[in-house]
């Protein structure tokens, strides 16, 4: 693809050689002779010049030889680049005779059922959806138009999903939440887990992160929410619209997220916490209380990030 139809693509204008074909998209380690690349930040500008790389993605135009696509978002270009250099596939259409599908299912079009599926009675599968082998959908689920579902996934009963939903391998959504009461010999009595799951619309949740249903009403994974491998949202907790949560993190029992909340790795929030609108947690924090919109707290239990940072450096 020459470089001013790149610009057309992504929106931005050239500066530079816009008949020159570009073969790749390379992040600037890797760059070399007709690849295009992208920079952010000035200190990259050096190993730009030293590099081999035929063209770059920046925000405004720099003092280089490299032909330029000069657009307001250099990494979104470069994203949504890579996107139509490398679209993803997925198998032809199909139900593989090797799938189980239950009593008064209903499959959209093109859909994709693989080996060794298995789809519960009464449970709808939208037009374009891919089920990976070993996929468990439970009864009385519904999952939307163009989802994926990777290998060994399960839905648990009566779960939702949305459009353009991605889950990854060994996601399960749906299984009990974690709820007893002890009885009069002190034992562990399992309180019965009769809510549900609901996923909205395009989220996406990495390999082997679990979303547990609620004792009753609904868990909610609202539109948008990006969840990382190896995540814990516990029963009827509610997960804001545009969050992002990073690998191993928790959430307990019936916390709510605000919109475009951001977890940290190994982030934990303890049960009926309310974080509001934008508030992000730096990697390992944990909390117990509240925390108000647009606030950015570390430390464990967690407080503002600038003390935290003062007590980082100065407790050893």
């Amino acid at each position: 693809m020459i470089v001013q139809k790149i610009a057309e693509l992504v929106g931005g204008k050239v500066k530079g050689n816009g008949g020159m074909e570009i073969s790749a998209v390379r992040g600037i380690e890797d760059a070399g002779e007709g690849h295009i690349t992208f920079i952010e930040k000035k200190k990259l500008l050096d190993l730009l010049n030293r590099s081999k790389v035929s063209a770059v993605f920046v925000d405004k135009e720099i003092e280089t030889a490299k032909t330029q696509v000069i657009v307001a978002n250099p990494k979104l270009a470069f994203a949504r680049l890579v996107a139509h250099f490398h679209p993803e596939t997925h198998p032809k259409p199909g139900i593989d005779p090797r799938a189980a599908i239950g009593e008064n299912v209903s499959i959209g079009k093109d859909v994709v059922v693989s080996a060794f599926a298995s789809i519960g009675d009464g449970s709808i599968i939208g037009n374009n959806s891919v089920l990976y082998p070993g996929v468990r959908i439970g009864e009385r689920c519904r999952i939307g138009h163009n989802s994926v579902l990777y290998p060994n996934v399960v839905l648990y009963r009566n779960t939702v999903i949305g459009d353009h939903v991605i889950l990854h391998a060994g996601v399960v959504v749906g299984a009990d939440g974690f709820g007893y009461v002890p009885d009069e010999m002190g034992r562990h009595f399992k309180i019965h887990q009769t809510g549900r799951v609901v996923i909205e619309d395009h989220v996406e949740i990495g390999a082997n992160s679990c979303i547990d249903r609620a004792a009753m009403g609904a868990t909610l994974v609202k539109e948008g929410v990006k969840i990382d491998n190896l995540v814990q949202i516990a029963h009827n907790c509610t997960i804001g619209e545009h969050s992002i949560i990073v690998a191993q993190a928790g959430v307990a029992g019936s916390s709510t997220l605000g919109k475009r909340v951001i977890l940290g790795g190994q982030v934990g929030v303890s049960d009926h916490v309310t974080l509001g609108d934008n508030v992000i947690l730096a990697a390992q924090a944990g909390t117990f209380r509240d925390i108000e919109s647009n606030q950015i707290h570390g430390g464990s239990p967690s407080i503002p990030l600038t003390n935290w940072k003062k007590y980082a450096a100065l407790l050893p």
